[in-house]
């Protein structure tokens, strides 16, 4: 049995009950939101090939501390970067390190920013330099899953539509929905019910209500879904070696739809695709 309960009389663990905030909650996740809609917004003229991933994750951590936000995933249950960045094959929680990004990579780079208590969650790719055809169409096919994905959010509907979306129009365009990982409860907790799946029928799931706030983040393989996360407990790729690709939006349920709280303030939602 699913259960609903007012986030603000709600202790802060993840208790598998289902928040539901209000006003001050979108308030504070705006803002939260916006930082790091902003920090990923000034990451589009940095990622280039000869830089590291090193570099940007040591950019996130001083534009954090500049805005006095703390990185989520610092000491996060071992983590010690302020960042994920994911390279090519790798599918989420690439780990930040000195390796010199190459022309033709495509990256994705996740930041969570906690600005007075909030989480704001988000994750683009990033061409490095020019890239091959097949790795754009997969960027574009992958940002369309996840606004199809989002378009799907209203009160009364299941959280299942969103994964049918997602699987519908992917597998569609001939790509796979990565199955190991989820969307997620987010607010005041980083990680809290319900989780989101990116595939799946639009009878399942639990029914949406408004001020459930949740991310939708789908990962989307060239080849086939299957992954595995390495020795460092941390990184994980596709079993096949094919590109995969994700984009992240933080979203709360409105009473008419929903309301995209990580837009970027400059447009840059798709970096290095056409508008």
């Amino acid at each position: 049995m699913v259960t609903y309960l007012d986030a603000a009389t709600a202790p802060l663990r993840n208790t598998g009950q289902i928040r539901l905030y209000g006003e001050e909650g979108f308030a504070g996740m705006r803002k939260a939101c916006d930082l790091t809609a902003r920090c990923l917004d000034e990451l589009v003229p940095m990622v280039a090939p000869g830089v590291t991933t090193e570099a940007i994750d040591r950019f996130v951590f001083e534009f954090g501390m500049d805005h006095g936000a703390l990185p989520a995933t610092l000491n996060y249950r071992g983590y010690t970067k302020s960042s994920c960045t994911s390279i090519n094959h790798v599918v989420c929680h690439g780990i930040p390190d000195n390796k010199p990004l190459k022309e033709g990579d495509i990256v994705n780079i996740d930041v969570t920013y906690i600005l007075d208590g909030w989480h704001g969650d988000s994750s683009r790719m990033y061409p490095v330099g020019t890239i091959k055809r097949a790795a754009e169409r997969l960027l574009e096919v992958t940002h369309e899953c996840l606004m199809r994905g989002i378009a799907a959010i209203r009160p009364g509907a299941r959280t299942g539509a969103i994964g049918a979306a997602i699987q519908t129009y992917a597998e569609g365009e001939r790509c796979s929905v990565v199955r190991d990982f989820c969307g997620h409860g987010v607010g005041q907790l980083f990680h809290d019910a319900p989780n989101i799946l990116h595939y799946g029928n639009a009878s399942e799931g639990v029914e949406m209500r408004p001020g459930m706030i949740f991310t939708v983040e789908p990962m989307i393989n060239l080849g086939r879904p299957h992954v595995k996360v390495l020795s460092d407990g941390w990184t994980a790729v596709t079993r096949d070696r094919s590109l995969s690709a994700q984009y992240e939006h933080t979203i709360g349920v409105t009473e008419t739809g929903c309301e995209i709280f990580t837009l970027s303030p400059k447009k840059l939602d798709r970096p290095g695709l056409p508008a």
